[in-house]
């Protein structure tokens, strides 16, 4: 997902989607602890997509107010 892409959801959408990111994220990590990755360097970019959405959900959260 682009950041494009994630300007043009909605805010309920993006709050979804946020959840089911951390969730697949935290799965992620527990299954890299037990058996290594085919591409550890999955987590970084799952961790950094976590990261976008958070900013733009804060970025929409300052410009309400």
């Amino acid at each position: 997902m682009k950041k494009e892409e994630i300007r043009e959801m909605s805010t309920d959408d993006l709050r979804e989607r946020l959840q089911q990111m951390e969730k697949d994220y935290l799965q992620l990590r527990i299954n890299h602890s037990v058996t290594p990755l085919d591409n550890p360097a999955q987590i970084t970019a799952d961790r950094r997509m976590i990261a976008r959405v958070k900013t733009e959900l804060r970025r929409r959260e300052l410009n309400i107010k």
